[in-house]
């Protein structure tokens, strides 16, 4: 006979089986985004030695097809896309290179490539978005967006795999930065902490068509802006100002600012710490 418990924990069991579920290993992604991005860069001293670097790469490769294998793809594609993804791997790499280039050469407190591989969370959210993004573009879902939500659980900043990010791009800080599925972010963008690049609206019909905003080339994203709708466009060489809050296109080489007032004036009353009550 079987009791109230038992009736719940079979309902629950039965609830979650009833559509075929992909059961990817978490903790060995995370760990393969890692090493990836340590064999990447040749954060580890062992990487002088060549032997050790190709083999790590082909460690890597196998790693990646177990996944694809989780995700239900055939031994026959996994091979394929893992080939396909690491021979794009050198692109990727020189792209980075002028991403790692655009730190050193725009943030004053970036004194060596080393400090920004090992202690920028922005670059590091940038190369893993990169590499998610291009095993988006191979028509992955569940890993690049599992990868991107580790990231985003490292650095507290939040790319979707799918948005496209053009040539040395400079995240600085980087903190609640959030860029949604259907951006367009042009070369030579700088953006700061707390940006948002979102939709306004997210009903599920307008799931296929472009909902965040486009961002041309040399714009500069302040502290907290917040871009929203797939029509608007921040034109070429624009500066959005710190708490902007903006839904239509702008032409470029605009300024937009967010009006404030600072008001100052002399306390009336000299308030001492036995007025506050805790």
């Amino acid at each position: 006979m079987e009791t109230v418990g038992d009736y719940n924990t079979r309902a629950i069991y039965r609830k979650n089986l009833l559509e075929p579920r992909i059961y990817l290993d978490y903790h060995k992604v995370r760990q393969w985004v890692d090493e990836l991005y340590s064999w990447l860069f040749s954060l580890e001293e062992r990487y002088i030695t060549y032997s050790i670097f190709n083999n790590k790469e082909i460690e890597l490769r196998d790693s990646l097809k177990g996944f694809l294998l989780q995700e239900k793809m055939t031994m026959t594609e996994s091979m394929t896309l893992s080939g396909i993804f690491f021979g794009r791997i050198g692109e990727i790499h020189s792209m980075l290179l002028e991403d790692l280039n655009a730190v050193l050469q725009f943030d004053p407190a970036a004194k060596s490539k080393d400090e920004v591989l090992i202690a920028y969370p922005g670059f590091y959210a940038l190369t893993i978005h990169r590499l998610a993004h291009e095993l988006w573009q191979l028509g992955m879902q569940i890993l690049p967006r599992l990868i991107s939500e580790y990231t985003h659980s490292k650095t507290g900043i939040d790319i979707h795999p799918a948005a496209e990010i053009g040539k040395r791009f400079f995240i600085d800080h980087g903190t609640g930065i959030v860029i949604g599925e259907t951006a367009k972010i042009g070369n030579d963008v700088k953006i700061y902490q707390g940006v948002t690049l979102g939709a306004l609206s997210v009903d599920k019909d307008k799931a296929s068509l472009k909902r965040h905003p486009t961002i041309e080339d040399k714009v500069i994203l302040y502290a907290n802006a917040t871009v929203l709708g797939g029509e608007t466009i921040v034109g070429e060489g624009s500066v959005i100002g710190g708490n902007v809050w903006l839904t239509e296109s702008v032409p470029p080489d605009t300024q937009v600012f967010h009006k404030r007032e600072i008001i100052k004036q002399k306390r009336k009353l000299k308030v001492l710490a036995d007025n506050y009550t805790i």
